[in-house]
């Protein structure tokens, strides 16, 4: 037998990541509502823009960007030659692990944080390292802990996916503040769009003010582009050099670029879906509260279901399945007992509420 070649360090201690499921056995009708994916789906100008890119289908996108990072720096106020795109936000995290971290090195994130910042530190050779968070939030005096001579990323989310929680502005400011100079601040702004708080940017001005800060963006949530797979950071200008760098010169594709564009552009309609999400979000919130399942107040498009222990969870999760209702178990993000929900239509929320409140009454 001969040997086989060894990958790097790190990838074979990767555990491939698990996407939201989308159907279940027997069911003659599935509602999706595993991804947190916008149920209003994207704007008609995006879809627009999607469908007259088809007859240059073999002609390369612009590898600068550059309309793009002009309409998201036009709607926010932002410096343009400091806008990096990617395929998704997840490539951003992916190149930053690449760009910053390696064998030897650490990279650092909460106990509930999203699954890829691991996943990319280890493809890196960089050693991942889990900070506790205080009852499903942000500690940030956990992270200033856990911050070593190795550290080289902290990422985190705020709102944090599957939390939903949202820690103040000031202890972000306070955790900027603190880090070492060795560290970069990696703000993934995922679910930004939905934040209603005075004042939130999403962190877009932490940028601006500190040498030490990044954020990501996606159009995968709030913009309804997930399946084109496009994303973006704001970055410190050095930052954003090593980012054009490493990128390929052609990482996102043409209907990507278009369909974004159109996307930014069309205001309304992120503010339609963002106001709809909010209401039914908290009316979700208030039925599954008098059903005896709490939750913690949620900042995104979706709600962090709390049920009394796993067994409860299991079952729960296995009624909604029997109505085609597909959520998120996420007990693998050490939050044994709890579902994900995504905020759905409202026919999807009230299935979900009326589906759950039979099932606590059954009890």
């Amino acid at each position: 037998m001969t040997q086989q070649i060894a990958p790097q360090p790190g990838i074979l201690d990767v555990t491939p990541y698990v996407q939201g499921e989308a159907g279940t056995p027997g069911a003659n009708r599935v509602v999706k509502l595993s991804a947190n994916e916008n149920p209003l789906g994207p704007s008609a100008a995006a879809q627009e823009a999607y469908r007259a890119l088809s007859g240059e289908l073999a002609v390369y996108p612009d590898g600068g960007h550059g309309a793009l990072r002009r309409a998201i720096a036009d709607l926010h106020g932002i410096d343009a030659d400091r806008i990096v795109c990617g395929a998704g936000s997840d490539e951003i995290l992916s190149m930053l692990c690449q760009a910053y971290a390696g064998p030897g090195l650490e990279i650092l994130h909460t106990e509930h944080g999203f699954a890829m910042y691991a996943i990319y530190g280890k493809i890196a050779g960089a050693t991942p390292v889990v900070v506790p968070e205080d009852t499903r939030r942000t500690d940030v005096d956990a992270i200033l802990a856990g911050v070593t001579e190795r550290t080289r990323l902290v990422f985190l989310a705020n709102p944090n996916n599957p939390t939903g929680t949202l820690i103040p502005d000031a202890e972000i400011e306070r955790l900027a503040d603190s880090l070492p100079p060795h560290v970069l601040l990696v703000m993934d702004g995922a679910y930004a769009e939905f934040v209603r708080e005075p004042g939130y940017d999403g962190y877009a001005s932490l940028v601006d003010r500190r040498d030490n800060v990044v954020m990501t963006r996606t159009f995968s949530k709030a913009y309804g582009l997930g399946g084109l797979r496009i994303g973006w950071a704001y970055c410190p200008a050095h930052v954003a050099d090593v980012l054009s760098r490493v990128r390929g010169p052609f990482n996102v594709t043409a209907a990507a670029l278009a369909a974004a564009e159109a996307a930014v552009r069309d205001t309304a309609w992120t503010e339609h879906c963002v106001i709809q999400n909010e209401v039914w979000r908290e009316w979700l919130a208030r039925e599954l509260r008098r059903a005896g399942i709490e939750s913690d107040p949620s900042h995104a498009n979706f709600i962090c279901a709390r049920f009394p222990d796993p067994a409860t969870a299991k079952a729960a999760d296995a009624a909604l399945r029997d109505r085609g209702l597909i959520v998120r178990d996420v007990s693998g993000y050490n939050l044994p007992g709890c579902l994900r929900i995504t905020v759905g239509d409202e026919a999807a929320v009230r299935a979900v509420a009326d589906t759950l409140t039979r099932f606590m009454a059954s009890r």
